[in-house]
């Protein structure tokens, strides 16, 4: 049986939907299965599983394997291949695509079809990956639920606002999908469906063609079931674009490479409960104070200095303040069709003074130049909950992104991981957080925290 470099054999086709990106990307490199094969797998888990879970906005079977086809046809003539050729991929329904529809979760976009793909999606095709189709979000991503369930248990929430995303990557439909983070869209998602979740530095991905929200907070990440498969997208993604003034010309990240090392001294994280630890339900609280104690001398808890918690109210302020300034015409124009929540928000977002949103912007840089000294003193990363629990029960809530909203604030990377589950089963996300712009470091120190937890674990079994 025919063997690749990491150790991959053939597998079967009704198989293939469980492989990883990078597993999935080596398979068709080296000929072990086709781009069309393992599209056709993803499609058939969708048939399977999708009418209970809904993850998809829009899905074109056909559009899909005519993708895949042309990958392998590509392949074929031995032209170079993109670190994603062939591999399926899920995008947020606020990420324009030229050959689909993106309605953004509201009526008021129906029927809106981009001209142009977004910056994400030209990366994504340049680097070979076959677009998949366009996953739920919630109301112009902002907090009111899309028709999507959790893969886990459908009677609880998937999060939100990239719900789509996180469900579909769970349930196994695609391997990646990439989503959107304002405040917690898509660290909590990912959490509540058990995947891995990574939101990179702020400015390192480009948005143009993103519906903008807001421009200081808006964020582009993605979502995967290991380490080494989000850094696998995000490198692809990375990158200057002179449509987004967010992003830099510097020299791309390597992701990969330094997520697939091992840290040359064992790191050491900062268990910061933020000054929101009081909304962490009892079992949150109690499974981190387990989870520190199982990573043992390379964590110390670290108090956020006093004045951080008024953080939570400067990002209300921008982020309402841009809702009512980017969604003006919606507003105007159909505000009987917005969701109570969302009709709130620009309400309150029209009263933020320019002063008050000024002011509460200036206070970012000072915010990342203090959290650098504890960078600076010892720390790889800081350990903080991703959610307040598992995913609540019910559909007619996305769950609180209280824990994701200082490092969004921030623009600082952060990942979630799913290394413990609550008492009813169901997921629980741990979050790291690093430094703005050592994305590649904090990727290498999450990886090193699956594996020493998976290690102790395994170790207390056998005891």
């Amino acid at each position: 049986m025919a063997t690749n470099a990491r150790g991959l054999q053939a597998v079967r086709a009704p198989e293939l939907c469980e492989l990883g990106a990078v597993d999935a990307a080596c398979g068709i490199r080296d000929g072990l299965f086709s781009s069309e094969q393992l599209v056709q797998s993803c499609l058939d888990q969708i048939k399977a599983v999708d009418d209970k879970i809904q993850a998809w906005a829009f899905l074109d079977p056909e559009h899909a394997l005519k993708q895949a086809r042309e990958a392998d046809a590509h392949r074929r003539e031995g032209k170079a291949l993109g670190s994603l050729h062939g591999v399926p991929v899920g995008i947020k329904d606020i990420i324009d695509t030229d050959d689909m529809p993106t309605e953004d979760g509201t009526v008021l976009h129906a029927g809106r079809a981009p001209v142009a793909n977004a910056t994400v999606v030209s990366r994504l095709r340049e680097a070979g990956a076959v677009i998949m189709g366009k996953t739920v979000t919630t109301e112009l991503a902002t907090y009111a639920p899309g028709k999507t369930r959790n893969p886990r248990h459908p009677e609880h929430t998937p999060g939100g606002s990239s719900s789509g995303s996180a469900a579909a990557v769970a349930a196994g439909m695609v391997p990646l999908a990439v989503g959107t983070q304002t405040n917690g869209s898509v660290i909590r998602p990912a959490a509540y469906c058990g995947v891995y979740g990574y939101k990179p530095t702020f400015g390192l991905i480009s948005r143009h063609g993103v519906l903008t929200q807001s421009p200081p907070l808006d964020q582009v990440g993605v979502m995967a079931r290991c380490v080494e498969d989000l850094a696998l997208i995000a490198e692809a993604l990375i990158g200057y674009d002179e449509n987004d003034t967010a992003t830099r010309p510097v020299p791309r990240p390597r992701l990969l490479e330094i997520a697939l090392q091992e840290p040359p001294l064992r790191p050491w994280l900062a268990f910061v409960k933020t000054p929101m630890w009081e909304q962490a339900e009892a079992q949150t609280q109690e499974a981190f104070a387990e989870l520190a104690e199982a990573i043992g001398g390379q964590v110390e808890e670290f108090t956020l200095p006093v004045h951080f918690k008024d953080a939570w109210e400067w990002h209300r302020a921008i982020m309402e303040a841009d809702l009512a300034r980017n969604f003006d015409q919606e507003y105007d124009k159909g505000r009987d069709k917005l969701s109570a929540s969302l009709r709130g928000q620009i309400e309150r977002g029209c009263k933020v003074s320019a002063v008050e949103y000024n002011r509460a912007l200036g206070k970012i840089p000072a915010l990342n130049r203090a959290l650098d000294e504890l960078f600076d003193n010892r720390y790889d990363a800081i350990l903080t909950p991703a959610t307040t629990g598992v995913a609540p029960r019910g559909l007619d809530s996305t769950g609180s992104p209280v824990f994701c909203t200082f490092w969004t604030l921030c623009g600082m990377p952060a990942v979630t991981l799913p290394l413990m589950q609550g008492g009813n089963g169901l997921p629980l996300g741990v979050q790291l957080v690093g430094r703005r712009g050592d994305d590649a470091r904090l990727l290498r120190t999450a990886r090193w925290l699956v594996g020493h937890v998976q290690q102790v674990l395994a170790e207390t079994a056998g005891q």
